[in-house]
């Protein structure tokens, strides 16, 4: 299967206007995302996809490829959906462009479990909370699942209910923004009408389970934290400073 990566990137955070420029360790978030998931063994080729000239400036000047999509898009799938179009592939992983700490390795994991079933059509990696602040916190999306595995529901509100046991007692977990879609199942997503749910939530695979689609979550021990608001990158930064895979790239 030919897989490629694409990280949809905006200036127009409303929690942080031009975070995928922002300097971490003295050099753009976005660059940092770009190399570390171009370190995937699982990947042919890796994207940068944007509506903004900022952005394409800065994602050339590391010599990232780089698609321009159109400036109306809500949610990041539909981006990716867009600069896909016209390339080569069967599987597309979407890299949040507020990851920076991803690791090549989960790349691999995601993607993993396409090969050996032909009717999945999108993965999400998931990772037990640690921490009460990061359940409590509305960035994190949190997410629910049946035994099988798959998504439930996804919330920026706590849940599960810490009403009759504590935070340390309850299995929370958050999802991690590397997403694979067979190349059919991310166009089934984006001709799909958007719902009431993943508009009150700001969650991209509500459409998907409010229109009946299975959502696979797959766990990763690797413990990142997404950048969402100014803190958030200052927290990243310190984390990064004794990254070995910064020696990678």
């Amino acid at each position: 299967m030919k897989t490629i990566a694409v990280i949809p990137a905006r200036m127009g955070s409303s929690r942080f206007p031009g975070k995928p420029i922002a300097k971490i360790l003295g050099r753009p978030m976005i660059e940092h995302i770009y190399k570390r998931v171009a370190l995937s063994k699982s990947l042919d080729a890796t994207y940068i996809a944007t509506c903004d000239e900022e952005i394409r400036q800065v994602a050339e000047s590391f010599g990232a490829p780089v698609i321009m999509t159109s400036d109306t898009h809500e949610r990041a799938s539909d981006r990716v959906a867009e600069a896909v179009v016209y390339l080569d592939a069967d599987l597309i992983v979407m890299v949040q462009g507020d990851e920076p700490m991803t690791h090549p390795d989960m790349i691999d994991t995601a993607v993993a479990p396409f090969r050996d079933d032909p009717q999945l059509g999108c993965v999400n990696l998931v990772r037990k909370i640690d921490h009460e602040a990061d359940y409590l916190d509305p960035n994190t999306i949190k997410v629910v699942m049946n035994q099988q595995g798959d998504a439930l529901y996804m919330s920026r509100r706590p849940i599960p209910t810490l009403a009759k046991t504590g935070f340390a007692d309850t299995a929370a977990y958050k999802q991690v923004c590397i997403i694979p879609f067979r190349r059919t199942t991310l166009y089934q997503y984006t001709h799909l009408t958007p719902t009431s749910l993943e508009q009150l939530e700001s969650v991209d695979m509500l459409r998907l389970l409010e229109h009946g689609f299975k959502v696979k979550m797959v766990h990763t021990e690797f413990n990142t934290q997404a950048v969402d608001t100014a803190a958030d990158l200052a927290r990243v930064a310190k984390l990064m400073e004794t990254d070995p895979l910064l020696s990678r790239y």
